[in-house]
């Protein structure tokens, strides 16, 4: 007999939508719960999708009182840290959507609570699951491209700012760097393997967000929507990383991976001014290389795909706790893009180099 696998929803938003109709495809899970803040939104989410096994919840604590698998959090940022802590004390498995969290300390201390529970927390970054983006991944640990020196990641948006709890400090807590830069990160460091970040310069601003001739919601923008920042990396690497919700440019330019023996040029699917970021497909892989002294560029060939990305990642979380695999992309991965984004943050604020510091596990 199947196992069917229970789930719980903790917030109902855009992004819940997705993670609910991802599940509602499964035969072998069943949405039990799902719980809002906001008086009546449960309900009337379980009632638009018709989740007739769901109940509603006000209180995410009174749904954790459930027989439940897995949580998938749903929430605003700020959120984050304080749903997933609750759940992996009720001893449920943990899919939270990106970022990890707001800050650092909230990040570490999501992953102490998991490894103290033996409880699995894993992160929301459905990129990973592009088949072209796993050929990125593979030809860099292959070690084709020998030691990897400099990486230069990022995306850059000509107009696609976002309005709502996105742009509100107090909700998203950060703004570009979280939303689609966190992306880029990702890209970069599970490419080489997750080297330890070391020290971070870099710079914010938010000209377009807070001025009305851009946004519509110029009074409300609290975060930032442009980003640059020079990371050292463990082992000597350098990692050049920017990113724009909005700016008088069509792009910021290409990912690239510097190694001793080759290089590695990617650039990302899509058109028009909310594109050009690394939430999705790639649109070219060139490898750069010498073959008898002569200069040579290789086309990687982009695969054509009818993969949705998003679905995967819900799948493998499901397919981890019916077969009790480990998460399939552990926190302890992302806190170094958390460590990353704090130590951003902090530099741009007193306009220097930062040193970043992140415990053992």
């Amino acid at each position: 007999m199947t196992k069917v696998i229970k789930i719980g929803i903790i917030g109902s938003g855009g992004i819940a939508v997705s993670h609910a109709k991802a599940y509602l495809d499964m035969d072998d899970v069943q949405i039990v719960g799902v719980a809002d803040v906001v008086p009546g939104k449960a309900q009337e989410f379980i009632n638009e999708l018709e989740i007739v096994s769901a109940q509603a919840f006000e209180d995410h604590k009174q749904m954790l009182d459930m027989d439940i698998d897995g949580v998938s959090i749903c929430t605003p940022n700020f959120a984050h840290h304080m749903t997933s802590i609750d759940a992996l004390h009720a001893g449920k498995n943990v899919l939270v959507e990106k970022p990890l969290s707001v800050t650092l300390d909230q990040g570490i201390e999501m992953v102490q609570v998991a490894k103290k529970t033996g409880k699995m927390l894993t992160v929301g970054f459905q990129p990973r699951y592009d088949p072209n983006m796993q050929t990125v991944t593979n030809i860099v640990k292959s070690g084709k491209l020998g030691d990897v020196y400099y990486v230069e990641v990022g995306g850059g948006r000509r107009r696609g700012m976002p309005g709502g709890t996105f742009i509100n400090k107090a909700l998203a807590g950060v703004g570009a760097m979280a939303d689609i830069g966190t992306y880029s990160l990702d890209l970069a460091l599970n490419a080489l393997g997750h080297p330890k970040p070391l020290t971070v310069s870099a710079y914010t601003s938010n000209h377009f967000g807070t001025n009305p001739m851009y946004h519509p919601q110029a009074d409300k923008f609290e975060v930032e929507d442009f980003g640059v920042a020079m990371i050292r990396l463990e082992g000597g690497i350098i990692l050049n990383f920017k990113i724009s919700w909005a700016m008088h440019m069509d792009t910021l330019g290409p990912t690239i991976f510097l190694g001793k023996d080759a290089g590695l040029k990617l650039t990302p699917a899509g058109s028009g001014p909310w594109s050009g970021v690394w939430d999705g497909g790639l649109g070219s892989i060139n490898m750069f290389h010498d073959i008898d002294g002569h200069h040579t560029e290789t086309a990687i060939p982009v695969q054509s795909h009818d993969i949705n990305i998003f679905d995967a990642k819900i799948r493998d979380f499901v397919v981890a706790l019916k077969e009790d695999k480990p998460a399939p992309i552990p926190g302890e991965e992302i806190l170094y893009n958390q460590a990353i984004l704090d130590g951003i943050f902090r530099s741009s604020e007193i306009g220097k180099e930062v040193e970043i510091h992140i415990p053992e596990f």
